[in-house]
């Protein structure tokens, strides 16, 4: 089995970002995840909420992330900009630190989006931890630090869809080559290149899977997500891909073997 695929959203629920590469920290891959948005009203804004968040692309460095989305301007915010913290949330992670601060952002997300919203930063000195193993730091992911699906399971549903969908419709940050649909769900650990990974549960999903990757229009029939219900529901959700955590820390390649440990 071989990686196929790199994806890094720097932004959650901005566009991904196909990588050739990509360091493997313990909070996730570098720069994945490492802004959002937020709202006094709402909370934490997904693509679920905003399906135009989609249409966002986010280009990401060490300094600080570049912005762009469809008749706007660049936006580019440093890191050392953001110097206030403010207490947010992830679904049931109970509240933790995130910066803010530039005023220039919340303006130019709130005008794309037609909503009042702030952006937010965590980074190293983030005190969010995973809920199955609390030593695991995770950044603005949903809950874990790293997603990963196999092809075979992709293949395998679009064979059931009447208009098959991307790998993008499920936002992983590790796609690998597999034979065996869903094979992912019974590794409990593998080596990808040089890096160990932990797969401590699978992923849930939601309404965000139907909204179109290149459109941001949400399916009327609410595709892929009504078929994987006919097929994948359990009772913690209906599931597609699997959560990972790092054991080990270093960079992953496209190509890199994927063995079970």
């Amino acid at each position: 089995m071989r990686l196929a695929e790199i994806h890094i959203h720097p932004l959650k629920s901005c566009r991904s970002n196909l990588v050739s590469s990509a360091l493997v920290e313990a909070m996730g891959l570098q720069h994945d995840r490492r802004w959002m948005l937020v709202s006094d009203r709402e909370g934490f804004l997904t693509g679920r909420q905003y399906p135009r968040m989609v249409l966002i692309t986010a280009s990401m460095d060490d300094r600080g992330v570049t912005f762009d989305a469809p008749g706007m301007d660049s936006l580019r915010v440093e890191i050392a900009d953001m110097r206030e913290w403010q207490g947010v949330t992830v679904w049931q992670s109970g509240e933790f630190a995130a910066q803010v601060g530039s005023d220039e952002a919340d303006f130019w997300f709130s005008d794309f989006l037609g909503a009042n919203c702030r952006l937010v930063y965590t980074g190293a000195d983030s005190t969010r931890r995973t809920r199955r193993d609390p030593e695991v730091p995770v950044s603005f992911a949903d809950g874990y630090p790293v997603l990963l699906i196999g092809t075979a399971s992709l293949e395998e549903l679009n064979g059931r869809l009447v208009q098959p969908v991307s790998m993008r419709h499920f936002r992983p940050n590790l796609v690998v080559e597999t034979s065996v649909p869903f094979i992912e769900d019974s590794w409990r650990h593998i080596r990808i290149g040089g890096v160990v990974f932990e797969n401590l549960k699978p992923c849930s999903r939601c309404l965000f899977t139907t909204v179109d990757p290149d459109t941001a229009t949400p399916a009327a029939d609410r595709q892929p997500l009504e078929t994987l219900n006919n097929y994948r529901r359990t009772e913690d959700g209906t599931m597609f891909g699997v959560n990972l955590v790092a054991r080990s820390l270093g960079r992953l390649q496209l190509g890199d073997a994927v063995e079970l440990v």
